[in-house]
């Protein structure tokens, strides 16, 4: 795998925060409760969340209604 389709792969906690309209609070509140999608923590301390774990824990959290 390339760098480049790793990357689109590999998103960031800004990303992910802008696509589910969170504010990185909330996110770090939900992580801190393990309620957020699984995360790499990089060795300078940066967030990184799979595309497959987001939307994997996205359909998680889908209703049934």
């Amino acid at each position: 795998m390339t760098t480049a389709t790793r990357s689109r792969n590999m998103l960031t906690l800004a990303e992910v925060c802008e696509e589910l309209s969170i504010s990185r609070s909330t996110f770090y509140d939900w992580r801190a409760k393990r309620r957020a999608p699984r995360c790499i923590k990089l060795p300078n301390g940066d967030l990184r969340i799979r595309r497959s774990d987001l939307d994997h824990w996205l359909d998680d959290r889908e209703d049934a209604a």
